[in-house]
């Protein structure tokens, strides 16, 4: 058996959503020194619906296909749902991640958290300005 499945490669070989939202309305930055990856997400967000996503990821390829999967899976979505996405979520539309790997859908799914705390933030700021 493969130590990724076909979906982890064809992510990890063509990740979709790459690269950066000058403009974003949220972002969020995790990292986990136990491997080294740093994840950066870049939200868009239009009348609570996450408009574009794109990402930045320095790690592995199990980092770089969660990050991908991830972006899939929010964009077009409105913030409740996105705040209910898990790594359990990530790693099985991924078809799975060796156990090794799980920590990286993690990094996924706080990233995307860290960017909608960041939204919150911006938009009490802007409220109380």
């Amino acid at each position: 058996m493969a130590l990724y499945s076909e979906k982890v490669m064809d992510h990890f070989l063509h990740p979709r959503n790459v690269g950066v939202i000058e403009d974003a309305d949220a972002v969020g930055e995790v990292g986990n020194a136990k491997c080294g990856d740093i994840m950066k997400m870049y939200l868009k967000i239009k009348d609570d619906v996450v408009e574009d996503v794109k990402f930045e990821t320095f790690g592995c390829g199990s980092a770089i296909a969660s990050s991908s999967m991830a972006t899939e899976m929010i964009k077009g979505k409105p913030l409740s749902e996105v705040g209910k996405l898990t790594n359990q979520a990530v790693t099985k539309a991924l078809d799975g991640l060796p156990a090794h790997k799980i920590h990286c859908s993690v990094l996924a799914e706080e990233a995307i958290k860290s960017a909608l705390e960041d939204y919150e933030a911006r938009k009490a700021s802007k409220a109380n300005a």
